[in-house]
């Protein structure tokens, strides 16, 4: 499969400045993908985006990674209805070093990056509106979706920094097309009118061609909005910001409709992979083995291997798919941190137990659940008649099918 042909079948291509996707098969081109330090972590939005970086270079493209400390400081207001608050070069520098070393666990030492505010610190600002500015007119760009919606009626306005934010982002792309030879930006869907200002301004400053390629933005077919965002807000790659546990489950929890493309994106395998893979998911929807596949492999790109194999094993076991008594302690140590977590008193029954841990709401109700056999320890249903079903030391504690706790009997 070439590099067109992939790109087409994971579902990154949208516009382009070249004639045709096909010249990425027969040209030479040395690219390059920018991300402002905004947040110290990128989401799973940006996480396309570096998925379609991988993609160049498995196919041998040379690409820069761009980390924007100085755009940083500006603040991109593509996609935002409302002024961003400007960050301090404190923030800035805490958020460019988490961010550089999620690059490094998403691509490893294979790309070189760059930081725009090595080259911005010593552009003067008459320098910049004499060398840069002349070469905008103001009239494509307050036509530009964005800027038109902010300083139209009933708009929020657009102060005169975040204006400038598209200039500054152009002559990133003209720094890197002078200095390294770079003559391909590639972005997201959002990013296609900034990163046309580069290949303006390299155009017109030295009369060379440049070029822009940019996927689409990914909508979850089931609700039709933008993805990568769960009921806690946006989904973090940075663990502290989104745990392993519930970026795990995120996209165990994906719909069916999308799963199959999210295969694609969101994951190295290949066609053949997910074609058997997808095969199964239709044999039997309810095993949700797309699912579990999609979890299992996004998690282990973004928080490796051995964080990956912990919490399929944990979700494996909440759902009754392993003996939580053959749980490691790493294992422990995270259902501890996710779940409801009590401590057993000296004589304290069942039922109040499992008030104490949420999932009951009174005595009444839990003795209810108890009788009903809807309430299990350790995977076992507990028989009202039975003693005291708790062990020493960790058990698990479930109520229906997706309520669970922790409960430590000294």
């Amino acid at each position: 499969m070439t590099l067109s042909e992939e790109l087409q079948w994971r579902g990154f291509v949208n516009q382009t400045t070249l004639k045709s996707v096909k010249d990425l098969d027969t040209q030479a081109f040395r690219l390059y993908f920018g991300v402002d330090p905004s947040s110290d972590s990128m989401t799973v939005g940006n996480l396309a985006s570096a998925m379609m970086v991988k993609t160049f270079l498995r196919h041998g493209q040379h690409i820069t990674l761009l980390i924007g400390g100085a755009t940083g400081m500006i603040g991109d207001p593509s996609g935002k209805d409302a002024e961003r608050n400007l960050l301090t070069l404190d923030q800035v520098s805490h958020n460019k070093r988490a961010i550089i070393a999620q690059y490094h666990q998403l691509f490893g030492q294979r790309v070189h990056i760059v930081d725009n505010y090595d080259w911005f610190r010593n552009v003067g600002f008459l320098e910049f509106l004499r060398d840069v500015g002349k070469h905008f007119s103001m009239t494509p760009l307050l036509q530009r979706d964005y800027i038109a919606n902010r300083i139209g009626e009933g708009g929020s306005g657009m102060s005169y920094t975040e204006f400038s934010y598209t200039l500054i982002q152009g002559y990133d792309f003209y720094h890197l097309f002078k200095e390294h030879g770079i003559n391909l930006q590639i972005c997201g869907s959002d990013q296609w009118g900034n990163s046309l200002s580069g290949v303006e301004l390299i155009r017109r400053k030295t009369g060379q061609e440049a070029h822009v390629y940019s996927m689409p933005l990914i909508i979850n077919k089931a609700t039709g909005k933008k993805f990568g965002k769960s009921e806690d807000g946006a989904v973090w790659l940075d663990a502290d910001k989104t745990s392993v546990y519930k970026f795990y489950q995120f996209w165990l929890n994906v719909d069916d409709e999308s799963v199959g493309d999210y295969l694609k994106i969101f994951t190295e395998l290949g066609e053949k992979e997910v074609t058997e893979l997808m095969a199964r998911f239709h044999a039997d929807r309810g095993a949700r083995a797309a699912q579990k596949a999609l979890a299992y492999e996004v998690t282990k790109l973004v928080h490796g291997q051995k964080r990956a194999e912990i919490v399929r094993r944990v979700t494996a076991t909440l759902f009754g798919e392993e003996d939580f008594l053959k749980l490691g302690r790493k294992e422990l140590e995270m259902l501890k941190d996710e779940l409801p977590y009590e401590v057993a008193k000296n004589g304290q029954g069942l039922a109040s137990i499992v008030v104490a841990c949420g999932l009951a709401k009174s005595i009444t109700e839990a003795s209810r659940f108890i009788a009903a056999g809807a309430i299990a320890v350790n995977g076992n249903k507990v028989d009202p008649s039975e003693e005291y079903p708790f062990r020493r030391g960790a058990n698990l504690l479930k109520r229906g099918k997706n309520n669970f706790a922790i409960v430590e009997q000294k």
